[in-house]
């Protein structure tokens, strides 16, 4: 299995490393990855940071799987499936299989929210085009809903309400970075924009391809974000339900997502041209704000 990501965490090895190096390893990678806002922060408690470094590690190296590898990839979706179900019933043959495993066990979560992620790599290589909303909605229930139910059962949580609310907030990333990356995605044959709502706007997928921003692209990303700003509001209630000791950094979740969108209205909703950027001063900002109100007990 080749991909673009780091030996040590995913090769294969001859002995057997230890539960501690393991995560240790997840999260060396975790922290080699660059994100728009950080995976985990110090406002998590540190008990907990184990297992979001190695939920992180196997989600982000599925996706790298579906989108950069080499060769095959459906045959290396699989051969990934065959060692996550190997390794929770066991026999882990990786380091982030040793971690992920324990943290499956430990914090009891189902092993349907991974399957569904590795499906979303999988259509991935199938669909290209998404012809209505609800169709990357449902993309969603695979590519975004499934890492949000990770994380809830990380904090204890298996309930359906917390479920939904973190089902909307978790769209609602997705579809940022949908629209901050339209020019990104093109490049790899890929235009999650709606078909109907390109037509409807009067733009269409050459368009995308030639980078040609106009008016007609400018009102459709104004939707779209629009769009997405109402999953982060429909999400936002999710926060008030969690432990006082982990509701900042979940917040900065939400709070990243809607800085992304922000980022896309600075940039007049030019997706096409280049790809909109959240500042470090924004991520800096966000973070000293937030670990501020925790120290204060709010």
């Amino acid at each position: 299995m080749t991909a673009s990501t780091s030996p040590d965490l995913h090769a294969a090895t001859p002995s057997p490393v230890s539960v501690r190096e393991a995560y240790r390893e997840c999260e060396r990678y975790a922290r080699r990855h660059s994100e728009n806002f950080s995976v985990v922060t110090f406002l998590l408690p540190r008990a907990l940071r184990r297992h979001f470094f190695a939920v992180y590690s196997f989600c982000r190296f599925t996706d790298d799987l579906g989108d950069e590898a080499e060769g095959d990839r459906l045959a290396m979706l699989d051969a990934w499936e065959v060692e996550l179900r190997e390794a929770v019933a066991g026999r882990p043959r990786r380091p982030l299989f040793v971690a992920l495993a324990r943290t499956i066990e430990e914090c009891e979560i189902p092993l349907d929210p991974f399957l569904r992620l590795i499906e979303a790599n999988r259509i991935d290589q199938r669909v290209s085009r998404f012809e209505t909303y609800e169709d990357v909605l449902g993309y969603c229930s695979y590519s975004a809903t499934p890492v949000g139910q990770m994380v809830l059962a990380v904090l204890g949580h298996h309930d359906a309400e917390r479920i939904a609310l973190s089902d909307q907030v978790c769209i609602g990333l997705q579809v940022a970075n949908f629209w901050q990356d339209v020019s990104v995605d093109i490049r790899k044959g890929r235009v999650y924009l709606p078909q109907e709502d390109l037509r409807s706007f009067g733009c269409d997928d050459a368009q995308i391809v030639e980078a040609r921003f106009d008016e007609h692209f400018r009102e459709l990303m104004r939707f779209q974000v629009e769009r997405a700003r109402s999953h982060f509001s429909a999400g936002q209630a999710l926060e008030p339900l969690l432990a006082r000791s982990v509701r900042a950094d979940i917040r900065l979740f939400r709070l990243g997502g809607e800085a992304i969108l922000d980022a896309i209205e600075a940039a007049d909703y030019d997706t096409l041209t280049a790809r909109p950027r959240v500042t470090g001063a924004t991520k800096a900002r966000l973070l000293l704000v937030h670990g501020a109100r925790v120290l204060l007990g709010r």
